[in-house]
C-alpha cells in the first residue's frame, strides 16, 4: 500500500475519533441530549471509528468504498438537519423529532456552525477522502 493511502486511512480515522469524542462531549459533558437525527448521524460515524481503525491495522485500502458510502449517507442525513435548523421553509415542513427539538441548535458559533453543520463537515472530509483513495487504486490498477 502507497503512503498516500495509508496516511488517507489515518487522516479518515482521525476525522472519525474527533467527531466521534465531539459527540460524547457535546452530550456526556455538556448534557446536550441528541435529537432522532443526531442519533441517525451517530449510527454512521461511531463504527466508522473502528472499521476505519481496522483497516488502518491491516493496511486495507479497498475499505473506501464502505467509507463512502456510511459517510454520503451520514452526509445527507446531516445536511438535512442543518438545513431544517437554518432554513425557515424546512422548518416549516420538518417531521416531528421526538422529545428533542431537531430544528433547535445547542450551539450556533459564528452564526451558522451548529452541531449538524460539525457533523456534516466531518462526513464531508471522510467521503472526500475515500473517493480520492478509490481514485488512487484505480490508478494502481
Amino acid at each position: 500500500m502507497t503512503k498516500k493511502l495509508e496516511n488517507s486511512l489515518l487522516f479518515m480515522w482521525v476525522v472519525s475519533l474527533i467527531a466521534t469524542m465531539g459527540s460524547l462531549f457535546f452530550s456526556e459533558v455538556q448534557h446536550y441530549e441528541p435529537c432522532k437525527l443526531c442519533w441517525i448521524q451517530r449510527i454512521f460515524m461511531y463504527p466508522l471509528v473502528i472499521i476505519i481503525g481496522v483497516a488502518y491495522i491491516q493496511k486495507n485500502a479497498r475499505i473506501a468504498v464502505t467509507t463512502a458510502i456510511f459517510s454520503c449517507i451520514g452526509a445527507c442525513i446531516a445536511l438535512y438537519h442543518y438545513g431544517i435548523q437554518k432554513v425557515p421553509f424546512l422548518q416549516d415542513s420538518a417531521v416531528s423529532c421526538g422529545r428533542v427539538s431537531c430544528i433547535g441548535d445547542y450551539i450556533n458559533w459564528l452564526g451558522f456552525i451548529t452541531i449538524p453543520f460539525l457533523s456534516l463537515i466531518a462526513f464531508i472530509l471522510i467521503a472526500a477522502t475515500s473517493i480520492f483513495m478509490l481514485n488512487v487504486l484505480k490508478g494502481e490498477k
